[in-house]
């Protein structure tokens, strides 16, 4: 029988393929192509064995390694915890390249690595992008030395500020020389596990790779065996073991390093295989693993903890290390070597042993606590763990809120808010006399709420969190403390859609506060409030509140409330015709933000700036607004998601529609409320420019449902535009009309915004038109009084936005009242080219094309076959670039109509196919499916001819010719011949 000469095998078996992948990842992070790898496989197939071999690899070649892993204390209560592991190393050698590191970058680091120095006293959602830029520039100086391997273990077990660390470099690596591999267990990861999301978002971008680990083959088991048996198994052997294991190298391994040669009764399962080698070890040693469980240690801490005798804890811990048990890492504390051996051990304590491990170690780290001026958040965490699995319900109150302290200092707020809301449930539980000082539930449930906004963007769970802290204030005893949890309130009503409600909170708030006094709680009230109005569109109400603020805020000294309220007014007074003064006004808010480093006030005015110049017609200068604006905040770790779909609206209308759908793309899921509408409205308008019509329906949809209950016109008005030209195109003028009147009737109840009125008005007047020549078709008088009536009342609209004189507003009239000429019956190609020319000065092609389109179309019906023809390919051209496949076929199928050449060789585009359209097959040539034989019937129907008449010229009989007008009719879609002449002569169908 072969025996077991060593544990593991010495060579890497059966992994070849996935070690050169990863290999490659690191080649590329060389060469300056940076990117993340992730290695999933179940419990035991060899990730860790995979990883090492790497590591090793990586090592020889001259690379440097980081290596940390991620811990299982429940989730969220460990920030960084592999990030610290990985770095730490570096610090205690006290590596050159954190002296290399500029001071700011010390004191950012210092947050996660204490032994740098003093990190900064203040802990705000800001702080957090600037520790992941201060962790991006250590990564990319050590990489400048040479190239970096970052090996992060077990992420199933990752906490939030590590995978939110882990999305921040997917979106930023460029050219730095790193390489990011993380290993987790795909048999953990259950539904609604946390790490789901965040691998579906990074697995999507091509720089990111995902190896899968299998169990072993029979032939990959076979040479397993013999590496580690030291001869070639036999056959027998290699199926007992196969079938025992069913490929997993882990519980092979352990079977054979049980003593175990596969002919005698095996464990069960791994976990039983794992029990095996355990007990084979001494009392001591086995004493010293049922310590180790409950965390990783260093020596002091053994000796601490540990009921053993120096040497008897020496002799143990030299076992455990011999049996391939426990190892020793970098950073000198004692861990199992595999999760799995703790996991077995863990589950085999009794109930009582539990409890009293986890009381041990707590009484052990908090004496390190004890001993800190600014708790390590790690070690806070790892005490709060212990407590509350001890049972102790005080100590775990005082323990989850001190820890929740520390990881608000390093700006861990999903953590933060976690052990908030932890000490929240035990609050009841503990005595009064027990809680710790100096806080109180509603102070907590502030903190939590407000990290539930902060760290995980859930602003339905702030807004429940602050109604039961307001349930516990009592207005009339504490109003400021009432009002200042109602701003809190607000913001959260505001992000949740709810204008009325932020309204009517604000008010609350202020009816609270003195109103002759200045204080920083009422100048934050009133600039939200006037920040509210000027985003419903209410701008001299906005004017009025921000100029009666502004002289407040400068008095209190309130520079973020400065900005905002320059932000306000700035976008009011544009609103209101005042472009220059509201310019002036927004860049001013701009700049006292930059210069304070007030970031959401940085972001907003970024936007609102952008905003003004593209409504004012600087389209290209708000896209360099944009990209400005997101360059920047990224620096500071921002999420700019706003600033990118700004960057979309403005990429859409310059036609620069490729780019607009990179950055779509570039954009997670995880969006609400407001952002999420703008994200819906720019997808749909994409879909529709593209032609993708039920794409652009699903998006619309989905918009309308969020946006229920909106009074903010900027949503509105897109919103109705949209849905408007989607059911114009698909022939559902009811609809279309439908779509019109209710957007003109929220927008113009609640607001001034005379912008959107006049978007929706001329995407109304299109559908009027379209309404009015379908009336005339059908020969229905009503149908067309109606429709040239309210194409009338649009174009008064119209009119009256022009007088702001802003040159899209302008090119908005030009087009309206080409479309209203149409609406008359009286189409005229000049007022198109007006039109065109219009939108093209303004560097909008889409709408160009558009008004080109419709220049040939009324060109052609007045008989200017060379104008119908030039203008036909100026607008094909130019829907082509954009890729607006819905106008490429409309301009194709008027050519089609009117035998218009698309190309400068003179031929139409049915004699380029070569079907003979030119010539007459006029099955080709229109898009109604007409057959030649039913072109010539429409040709002589349209000549006044009787059925009898026609059966006569072609040689068919009455009946016959009846059946054939019949199926015109229907074709076109008309209830008379009167009608179906009308269709013939407008469209051309009767010329042969």
């Amino acid at each position: 029988m072969a025996t077991a000469t060593r544990m593991t095998s010495a060579r890497l078996v059966g992994r070849s393929a996935q070690l050169a992948e990863l290999e490659a990842v690191v080649h590329d992070a060389a060469g300056g192509r940076p990117s993340l790898a992730f290695v999933a496989g179940e419990s035991g197939v060899g990730k860790t064995r995979l990883t090492s071999e790497l590591i090793r690899r990586a090592r020889e070649n001259g690379v440097r390694v980081l290596s940390g892993d991620c811990v299982e204390l429940g989730e969220g209560e460990l920030p960084y915890a592999p990030l610290v592991g990985a770095l730490r190393p570096l610090v205690r050698d006290r590596d050159p390249a954190f002296d290399a590191l500029p001071a700011t970058l010390h004191t950012e680091l210092a947050a996660i690595l204490p032994t740098l120095g003093s990190a900064r006293p203040d802990a705000d959602a800001a702080r957090k992008g600037r520790l992941f830029e201060a962790l991006l520039e250590l990564l990319d100086r050590l990489g400048g030395e040479t190239p970096v391997l970052l090996v992060i273990e077990d992420l199933h077990w990752a906490d939030r500020s590590t995978r939110g660390f882990l999305t921040f470099l997917a979106r930023t690596l460029c050219r730095e020389r790193v390489a990011v591999v993380a290993t987790y267990r795909s048999d953990e990861l259950h539904r609604r596990h946390p790490l789901r999301p965040l691998l579906a978002e990074l697995e999507r971008d091509q720089a990111t790779r995902r190896i899968e680990l299998h169990s072993f083959t029979r032939d990959e088991l076979a040479e397993q065996l013999g590496e580690i048996l030291g001869s070639t198994p036999d056959a027998g052997l290699v199926d007992r073991v196969l079938v025992r294991s069913e490929g997993n190298p882990l519980f092979t391994e352990e079977i054979l390093a049980a003593g175990l040669d596969g002919r005698g009764a095996l464990p069960p399962t791994l976990r039983d295989a794992l029990m095996v080698r355990i007990e084979r070890l001494s009392q001591p040693a086995q004493d010293l693993l049922r310590l180790l469980v409950g965390t990783a240690m260093d020596d002091a801490l053994l000796e601490e903890t540990s009921t053993l005798e120096p040497r008897e804890l020496r002799d143990a811990l030299r076992e455990t290390v011999a049996s391939h048990i426990v190892v020793a890492g970098d950073d000198d504390r004692y861990r199992f070597r595999h999760a799995l051996l703790r996991e077995v051990l863990l589950d085999d304590l009794l109930p009582g042993e539990r409890t009293e491990l986890h009381r041990t170690l707590a009484r052990a780290l908090e004496q390190r606590v004890a001993l800190e001026d600014r708790p390590d958040a790690h070690l806070t965490a790892q005490v709060a763990y212990h407590w509350l699995h001890a049972g102790d319900q005080p100590a775990a109150l005082a323990a989850c809120v001190r820890a929740a302290a520390a990881s608000e200092r390093v700006n861990a707020f999903g953590e933060a808010g976690a052990l908030l809301e932890q000490a929240l449930e035990l609050w009841e539980r503990v005595p009064e006399e027990q809680r710790p000082p100096g806080v109180d539930r509603v102070d907590l449930l502030a903190r939590a709420a407000q990290h539930a906004a902060d760290g995980e963007g859930d602003y339905h769970r702030q807004e429940a969190l602050l109604r039961r802290a307001l349930s516990l204030v009592s207005e009339q005893e504490q109003p400021r403390r009432a009002a200042m949890l109602l701003e809190r309130l607000q913001r959260a009503q505001w992000h949740l859609n709810r204008p009325e409600e932020t309204i009517a909170t604000i008010d609350r708030a202020l009816a609270l506060l003195d109103p002759e006094e200045r204080s920083h709680e009422r100048v934050a009230l009133l600039a939200a409030k006037a920040r509210v109005r000027m985003l419903q569109s209410r701008y001299r109400e906005a004017v009025e509140l921000a100029e009666e603020t502004m002289a407040l805020a400068e008095e209190v000294g309130d520079h973020a409330v400065a900005s905002r309220l320059r932000n306000a007014l700035g976008s009011a007074l544009v609103g209101l015709g005042d472009a220059e003064a509201g310019e002036a006004r927004l860049r001013e808010g701009l700049a006292i933000a930059r210069e304070r480093g007030l970031l959401d006030e940085t972001l907003t005015s970024y936007g609102n700036l952008a905003d003004v110049l593209h409504v004012t017609g600087r389209t290209r200068e708000a896209l360099e607004i944009t990209h400005r604006g997101r360059d920047e905040l990224r620096e500071h770790g921002r999420r700019v998601d706003w600033l990118t779909l700004d960057s979309v609206e403005y990429a859409i209308a310059a036609g620069d529609w490729e780019g607009a759908a990179l950055d779509l793309a570039s954009l997670d899921g995880r969006h609400y409320g407001k952002t999420l509408m703008h994200r819906h409205l720019r997808q749909a308008e994409l879909a529709l420019g593209r032609g993708e019509h039920e794409q652009a329906r699903t998006e619309l949809d989905a918009t309308a449902r969020t946006a229920r209950d909106s009074t903010e016109p900027q949503y509105l008005g897109p919103l109705g535009a949209l849905r408007a030209e989607l059911e114009r195109r698909t022939g559902d003028l009811l609809a279309a009309r439908a779509a019109v009147d209710d957007a003109l009737d929220r927008i113009e109840f609640c607001s001034d915004d005379i912008t959107q009125v006049t978007g929706v008005s001329g995407v109304g007047l299109r559908v009027e038109a379209d309404a009015a020549q379908r009336a005339r078709d059908r020969d229905d008088a009503e149908g067309e009084r109606e429709a040239r009536l309210r194409a009338e009342l649009l174009l008064a609209r119209v009119e009256a936005g022009a007088e702001l004189e802003r040159a899209p507003l302008l090119a908005e009239l030009a087009t309206a009242r080409a479309e209203e000429a149409r609406a008359r019956g009286e189409d005229d190609p000049a007022l198109w080219v007006d039109a065109a020319a219009a939108w093209a000065q303004l560097g909008r092609p889409y709408f160009s094309a558009y008004a080109s389109w419709r220049q040939a179309e009324a060109s052609a019906a007045a008989g200017d076959r060379d104008a119908a023809a030039a203008a036909a390919r100026e607008a094909h051209a130019s829907a082509q670039r954009l890729g607006a496949a819905w106008l490429v076929g409309e301009v194709d199928a008027l050519a089609a109509r009117a035998r218009l050449s698309l190309d400068d060789a003179g031929s139409s585009p049915a004699a380029a196919r070569g079907d003979g359209a030119a010539g007459g097959s006029p099955a080709e040539a229109d898009p109604f499916g007409l057959t030649p034989r039913e072109r010539q019937v429409l040709t002589l129907v349209a000549s006044g001819a009787t059925n009898r008449e026609i059966g006569s010229a072609l040689f068919m009989a009455e009946k016959t010719a009846s059946v054939h007008v019949s199926r015109i009719l229907a074709k076109l879609d008309v209830r008379s011949r009167t009608q179906a002449a009308a269709v013939a002569h407008r469209l051309g169908l009767d010329e042969q």
